[in-house]
């Protein structure tokens, strides 16, 4: 039983359930900002790309036989994610708000009773 107990107590620890949350929240996240990027914003930033180079399909974009259609999605992608995830947790830290700053601890009795020495000291 001792192992039943064991593992009853580490699964049920608070850090590993709020892991557990965080990871489910994650992954729902993750699929609202693929969603936004590459439902939204890639389109609007690559048609008009597109219809310059003359392309209806990004996978068709190629230069001497090299297809780098869908090496240039993929860095926009990242970058549109980059920015996006910037700009959630830029206004997440705002709405959070400054954090308190601890006020400074007073001295200890340590520094009280060697200043008292020292001013001791002083006065001799």
């Amino acid at each position: 039983m001792g192992f039943v107990k064991e593992f009853k107590e580490f699964a049920f620890k608070g850090n590993v359930v709020d892991l557990a949350v965080a990871v489910i929240i994650g992954a729902a996240f993750g699929k609202i900002v693929t969603s936004l990027v590459e439902d939204v914003i890639t389109p609007l930033l690559l048609n008009p790309a597109l219809k310059a180079a003359g392309a209806e399909d990004i996978a068709k974009l190629s230069w001497n036989g090299v297809t780098y259609g869908n090496f240039l999605s993929a860095v926009i992608s990242f970058l549109c994610v980059a920015i996006v995830l910037f700009m959630i947790i830029k206004a997440a830290n705002k709405a959070k708000g400054p954090e308190a700053v601890p006020a400074p601890a007073g001295p200890t009795n340590e520094e009280v009773l060697l200043t008292e020495i020292r001013d001791l000291l002083k006065t001799k």
